[in-house]
């Protein structure tokens, strides 16, 4: 009986020990493969070629008016004449010959920022249309809706006049949940000024000095605002309380215990497909509408933002634009909702990574000491469709309150050396199973042949 004991205890290790080194294996192959060079997807947006921006700049805003990804996914640019749709022709985009240059557009949104300021209003250029759109909600009166459209009126005819349904507000209430006593927002991106670390979030959550949460009963301090930018922009950064913000920083979450990782920061183009995530919402995609937006908030005004037609809700505020694994933006306000649809804006966050003198922390691949911003994302689909972009390389979310499992914990890409750990306990306890049976039969023997001599 004893014998079949010591065999059973003897199995069970080796077999644990088998289990172990490959558990282990797998941990430090998993880490291996997340160190290789990434698919072109997943690459800070730098490395592309910008066609459209590319002409836009050489060939100036008098002549052209903005680019934007076809439904094909080449590159279109705007243009006044015929020889520049030729230069534009020869280079390999799509050339459309519109009547207003970009600065007859930019001279209408400054006439429409000078005049009287209405709540509940926004404006952006439409490339596609070469128009200027003005858009009202429901909170605008009779009377200053029609002291704006005289305004839109003395400009000219390619001011276009819309009224909204719902309101133009902020989305206070990404994408984890952070909260304080002004209400809950959503963690946009995990930023670092090389000393300390942060979270770059919407400046509409709360002015510099509010505290902020993980919980809603204040037990787990997340940290503190340090600087914030409303209205005018919308961003602003919350200080770790530990000053760092610990393991999966360069992973925003989309759902589910599941994320997607942050390779670099870029500005987006008219008709790329974007993708938000909020705390309140979860995941929804759209396509950028509009550049440059402006949006008249009944807490003020905010310019320089990204329009869009994806939804968000309150709550979703702060929370991050991304494509193909680049940081485009953070959620700033917007109106309808994720079951009849909306307009949504955002800060641009290279302007919030360059006014604050901080940068992305991307995935250790994409690091490599460089500034993380990229100068331009209009090439950020390539030559595929908008619809075929995808959100970008997935990763666990660590520390996720659900959907985080064991096996995504222990095969996280931060684990090689527990991985080679776990496969050095392994073989120490396969070695000293080999070991004791090895004394075992010895002793057994011994005593054996003691009898028979005896």
């Amino acid at each position: 009986m004893r014998h079949a004991r010591r065999r059973v205890v003897r199995r069970v290790t080796r077999l644990a020990a088998v289990g172990g080194l490959l558990l282990g294996g797998a941990m430090v192959a998993q880490a291996a493969m997340a160190s290789e060079t990434p698919p072109a997807s997943a690459r800070p947006l730098a490395a592309r070629d910008d066609t459209g921006a590319a002409l836009v700049a050489r060939l100036g805003t008098a002549r052209t008016a903005g680019s934007w990804i076809g439904a094909d996914g080449r590159p279109v640019v705007a243009v006044t004449d015929a020889t520049a749709a030729r230069e534009v022709r020869r280079a390999g985009a799509e050339a459309k010959v519109v009547p207003h240059s970009m600065d007859e557009l930019k001279s209408a949104t400054a006439t429409l920022r000078s005049a009287p300021r209405v709540p509940g209003t926004a404006w952006a250029v439409d490339y596609r249309t070469n128009r200027v759109v003005v858009r009202a909600d429901r909170t605008v009166s009779a009377g200053d809706w029609s002291r704006l459209s005289r305004v839109a009126t003395k400009i000219g005819g390619f001011v276009h006049m819309e009224r909204m349904k719902g309101t133009f507000t902020t989305r206070l209430n990404g994408a984890q949940p952070i909260l304080s006593t002004g209400g809950r927002c959503s963690a946009g991106f995990n930023v670092t000024n090389g000393q300390s670390e942060f979270i770059l979030t919407a400046g509409h959550c709360g002015p510099s000095g509010s505290t902020w949460f993980a919980d809603n009963q204040g037990n787990r301090q997340l940290g503190t605002t340090v600087n914030s930018a409303f209205p005018g922009s919308d961003f602003s950064l919350v200080q770790y309380d530990g000053g760092k913000a610990g393991a999966g920083a360069d992973v925003v979450a989309v759902g589910g215990g599941k994320g997607v990782r942050i390779t670099g920061a870029a500005d987006p183009a008219v008709g790329q497909r974007v993708f938000r995530s909020g705390s309140t919402s979860g995941l929804h995609d759209g396509q950028v509408t509009a550049l440059n937006a402006t949006v008249n908030y009944p807490e003020g005004t905010v310019t320089g933002l990204i329009e869009t037609n994806v939804c968000a809700e309150p709550g979703d505020s702060g929370g991050p634009l991304f494509s193909e694994g680049v940081a485009l933006g953070v959620t700033s306000g917007g109106n309808g909702d994720c079951t009849t649809g909306g307009t949504t804006f955002f800060q641009p966050v290279t302007k919030a990574l360059t006014a604050l003198g901080v940068r992305l922390i991307v995935s250790a691949q994409n690091a490599g000491g460089a500034p993380s911003p990229a100068p331009s994302a209009a090439g950020a689909q390539g030559a595929m469709a908008p619809s075929a972009a995808s959100p970008g390389s997935s990763a666990p979310v660590t520390g996720a309150s659900e959907g985080s499992t064991l096996l995504a914990r222990l095969t996280d890409t931060r684990n090689v050396g527990p991985g080679l750990l776990v496969i050095a306990g392994s073989l120490i306890a396969l070695v000293a199973t080999r070991y004791i049976r090895a004394e075992q039969d010895r002793k057994a023997y011994q005593r054996y042949y003691s009898a028979t001599w005896s």
